[in-house]
């Protein structure tokens, strides 16, 4: 018997599908996307229209808090200079009052190479964004979606009665 679902259940899938695309997007900015050693940062566009379109009415202000705050964070990161400020060496060569103390910092701050390490992980998050990303656009529309719906989308989201038989069907540390 197929039961309908609730605007709780809309809550979670909600979230789920929020916590899933938060993760992507962190893993994408962390592994791929960050580009070090000075280089601008770039980021990978995100299809607001598409997201947009599997938002419940509901949860629309959640959704537009995550865009605003994305947005917020993209033109943070845009205002950040390419390179990093020159250090003026003669000023502090002046203010200083140890003679070659300057000259010291300096050759070992030119000296420094701080290693890039190699990207490994690009090719995992992309398979694993790829694997999210078919899995909702195939998921049936949350209007009609039922518990069954939900629960084989989000196994997480699946109540385990038997184990727990009384109300909300989850361990007291989970809530």
């Amino acid at each position: 018997m197929h039961r309908s679902v609730h605007v709780a259940d809309y809550t979670m899938i909600i979230c789920c599908y929020f916590r899933v695309r938060s993760a992507i997007f962190l893993r994408q900015c962390k592994a791929k996307y960050l580009k070090m050693a000075g280089r601008r940062v770039t980021l990978k566009a995100i299809d607001w229209m598409a997201f947009a379109e599997r938002v419940p009415p509901n949860q629309k202000t959640m959704f537009n808090a995550l865009k605003t705050r994305s947005d917020a964070i993209a033109a943070r990161l845009a205002s950040l200079p390419e390179k990093p400020a020159v250090i003026d060496w003669n000023y502090y060569r002046t203010a200083v009052a140890k003679a070659g103390l300057v000259d010291d910092f300096e050759k070992k701050f030119s000296g420094l190479k701080v290693p890039e390490p190699a990207d490994t992980m690009s090719s995992k998050i992309d398979a694993q964004e790829k694997e999210a990303l078919e899995k909702l656009r195939n998921m049936i529309p949350f209007d009609q979606m039922t518990i069954d719906d939900l629960n084989e989308a989000f196994p997480e989201t699946k109540l385990d009665e038997k184990k727990y038989p009384y109300w909300p069907h989850k361990p007291i540390s989970e809530l």
